[in-house]
C-alpha cells in the first residue's frame, strides 16, 4: 500500500489518473464508486454500467458525482471518457470495448453475464479486478489463461476475503513458514436460509436477500475458499469442508486446536477451511508452520506460541475500501492480488435446498432451491458433479431429495450459454496439466 499510494499520488500529479469503469450498482458497487470518487487520488471511476440505469445514477450522486451522462454506444461512452464527463449505461460491453479505460471492476456475482463482460474486456486489452468469486470459482481458471495471452491482469480484489487471505499468505510465506490452512471466520452457518429469513437482515444493512442468503447458506464461503484453493494449489479435507463451531468469542489464535494436525502437518498441498464463532471476525486467518528450532524460538517468544502451527490472523476484511489497491496494482505493478494457479483444485458444487421435482428450473446462487459445498475438483470430476455456478436455469430430469448433490446427470443445461462453452474449455485446456506444473505456478505467487 505504501508504494501504491507514492505512485497514485504521482499519476494525480501528471494530470494522468488511472481511468477505471465498474459493471453493477449494487450494495458493494455503491461503496466502491464512493471510495474511488471521494477518497482515491489518481483513480477516476469513468462508467458504470448497469441495467437499471436510475442505480448507477443514484451511486455516482451518492460518491458526490450528480452530473453523469447516460451513453448507448462505444463512441459515445468514448467521448465522454475523452471529455471527463462520467458516464452511465445499460450496456456493460460498452465499458469492456470502449478506449480510454484502463481496467474493469465486475461487482455483480452474476457468472453468466460477468463471463460475458470480462471475456469482452480482456480482449480489448483491459485488466480485471472481480468482486465476484462466484464467476472466478466456475471459470477463473480458464478466464487466466486469456487474460495471459492478452497481456493483462487478472484478479480478485483486496479487501473481500479471498483477497485478505492471499496477501496473509504471501506475507507468512515471506517468514519463511509455510501456510498449511487458510480459514475464514464466520459468524452463521444455515444451509436452508433463503431470501425469506434473510429479508430483514439485508433490509436493515441494504443488501439483496439473495447475496445475503449466499453468506448464510455456505455458498459464499464455499467460492470464497475455493478460489484460495485454487489460487495456493490447496484442497478441502471433506466435501463442505470441516468447518468447526467453537463458543462465541472463542480467539482464532487458538485455531490450531479445531483442525487434524496429522492432516496440516503430512506434507500435504494444505487445505482452506473455516470456523463458526470465533473472534475477531470477520477476518481471516492462516495457519502455518517452519521446522527450524532457532526460527520457532523466536516465534514462541514474540507471543506465537510454542508450535508447530502458527497462527497469523487479520482481524477485518473492508471489501470495497481495499478494492481501488488491486485496480493500482493491476495497472501500475502488473500484480494480481489472487488468480488461479492452474486448473481447479477446489470446484463448487451443487446440493438440493429442499426436495426438488422433475421439471423444475432450478434458481440462482443464494435462493430457494440449492446451496454450494466445496469438494476437490478430482472427486467432482470423477462423480460427474455439477457446479454450484452453471446450475442456474438447469431443468431437473428427475426428483432430488433434500441435500442431495446434483450431477450433470440429473439436470438439462440452458442451450448456448457462455459459461458452459468456458467449462468445456477449461477441462479440455487443463486436462494434461500437471500437479508439478500446478506448484510451479504456485511458487511464483507466493
Amino acid at each position: 500500500m505504501l508504494i501504491i499510494d507514492t505512485a497514485l499520488q504521482k499519476r494525480q500529479r501528471e494530470g494522468r489518473p488511472i481511468r477505471v469503469a465498474m459493471v453493477g450498482a449494487g450494495f458493494m458497487a455503491r461503496g466502491v464508486a464512493r471510495q474511488i470518487c471521494r477518497y482515491v487520488p489518481g483513480m477516476e471511476l469513468v462508467a458504470i454500467a448497469n441495467r437499471t440505469l436510475d442505480k448507477a445514477r443514484a451511486i455516482y450522486a451518492e460518491a458526490g458525482v450528480p452530473d453523469v451522462t447516460e451513453v448507448g454506444t462505444v463512441a459515445q461512452l468514448e467521448a465522454c471518457i475523452e471529455q471527463g464527463r462520467p458516464a452511465i449505461t445499460d450496456d456493460a460491453l460498452l465499458l469492456s470495448r470502449a478506449s480510454g479505460i484502463e481496467a474493469i471492476i465486475e461487482v455483480t456475482g452474476a457468472v453468466e453475464h460477468g463471463a460475458r463482460v470480462v471475456l469482452e474486456a480482456i480482449r480489448h486489452g483491459k485488466h480485471i479486478v472481480l468482486l465476484n468469486a462466484e464467476l472466478d470459482g466456475t471459470v477463473g481458471p480458464i478466464l487466466k489463461v486469456y487474460a495471459d495471452r492478452a497481456g493483462v491482469v487478472y484478479t480478485v480484489s483486496d479487501g473481500d476475503q479471498p483477497g485478505v487471505t492471499l496477501n496473509l499468505a504471501r506475507f507468512v510465506k515471506g517468514l519463511g513458514v509455510t501456510p498449511v490452512l487458510c480459514g475464514n471466520i464466520k459468524g452463521l452457518h444455515d444451509p436452508y436460509r433463503n431470501p425469506t429469513t434473510q429479508e430483514g437482515f439485508a433490509r436493515q444493512w441494504g443488501q439483496n436477500p439473495s447475496m445475503v442468503t449466499s453468506f448464510a447458506d455456505g455458498s459464499k464461503i464455499s467460492f470464497e475458499q475455493a478460489v484460495i484453493a485454487n489460487a495456493l494449489g490447496m484442497q478441502v479435507a471433506r466435501r463442505g469442508m470441516l468447518g468447526p463451531t467453537v463458543a462465541p468469542g472463542t480467539p482464532v489464535t487458538q485455531a490450531a486446536e479445531w483442525y487434524p494436525q496429522e492432516l496440516l502437518l503430512s506434507g500435504g498441498p494444505g487445505i482452506v477451511d473455516y470456523v463458526v464463532g470465533a473472534e475477531p471476525g470477520p477476518g481471516v486467518f492462516v495457519l502455518g508452520t517452519i521446522d527450524d528450532p532457532v526460527q520457532q524460538h523466536y516465534l514462541k517468544l514474540y507471543k506465537l506460541g510454542p508450535g508447530p502451527l502458527y497462527c497469523f490472523h487479520t482481524p477485518y476484511h473492508l471489501c470495497h475500501f481495499e478494492t481501488p489497491t488491486t485496480v493500482a496494482r493491476a495497472v501500475l505493478f502488473q500484480d494480481a492480488a489472487l488468480a488461479p494457479a492452474g486448473p481447479m483444485c477446489v470446484e463448487v458444487v451443487t446440493a438440493a435446498k429442499i426436495a426438488l421435482h422433475a421439471g423444475q428450473v432450478l434458481d440462482g446462487i443464494g435462493h430457494y432451491h440449492t446451496y454450494g459445498l466445496a469438494e476437490n475438483a478430482d472427486v467432482a470430476q470423477r462423480e460427474n458433479l455439477l457446479p454450484i455456478g452453471v446450475a442456474e436455469g438447469c431443468i431437473l430430469r428427475h426428483d432430488v431429495p433434500q441435500d442431495q448433490v446434483l450431477t450433470y446427470d440429473d439436470v438439462l443445461l440452458p442451450e448456448s450459454r457462455l459459461i458452459d462453452q468456458l467449462r468445456r474449455e477449461q477441462e479440455e485446456y487443463f486436462r494434461s496439466y500437471s500437479t508439478t506444473a500446478i506448484l510451479s505456478g504456485v511458487r511464483s505467487i507466493l
